[in-house]
């Protein structure tokens, strides 16, 4: 049983995640949460805040719904654990720095935004993508975390 409450809880945070960071993130949290300072940071916090509201709000209708055996110290534990990482990642400092550290700096110039000048001297983005390589460590680092997060979770 406590597979099944795995695979299911775990289910519910990844689908959460992808929600939160996509659909409710404000485009001012989006781009401002990495800033320094307080203006990065009161952003990051904000869309913490909403990201942390999804996967509670997920998490309780799975376990609800499908009568999970849970506890209560499991989900605290679990939620906090989620929360805290995002926060540490979205602040992106932090993984990038993690990135560099063990040889990736390369690959993180991998789609990133290069201003260019056209014809008619008018700035424009002539690498435009949906994501970049800092984008794919990120997600890929919040997966990890919501794993840990769901296995804490179950096992508490």
């Amino acid at each position: 049983m406590t597979a099944v409450a795995f695979a299911a809880y775990l289910a519910a945070l990844l689908a959460a995640h992808t929600v939160a960071d996509h659909w409710i993130q404000t485009h001012h949290q989006a781009m401002s949460k990495g800033k320094p300072g307080w203006v990065g940071a009161l952003a990051c916090l904000r869309h913490v805040a909403t990201y942390t509201a999804a996967t509670i709000l997920f998490g309780l209708l799975v376990w609800q719904v499908l009568d999970l055996e849970l506890s209560w110290m499991g989900f605290a534990a679990g939620q906090f654990l989620s929360a805290a990482t995002h926060y540490l990642a979205d602040r992106r400092v932090h993984l990038e720095r993690f990135a560099r550290w063990i040889g990736k700096a390369d690959f993180l110039r991998l789609g990133v935004p290069r201003n260019g000048l056209d014809r008619n001297g008018n700035e424009y983005d002539d690498n435009p993508s949906l994501g970049t390589a800092g984008y794919a460590l990120d997600q890929s680092f919040h997966h990890l975390c919501l794993f840990a997060a769901a296995l804490l979770t179950v096992i508490l």
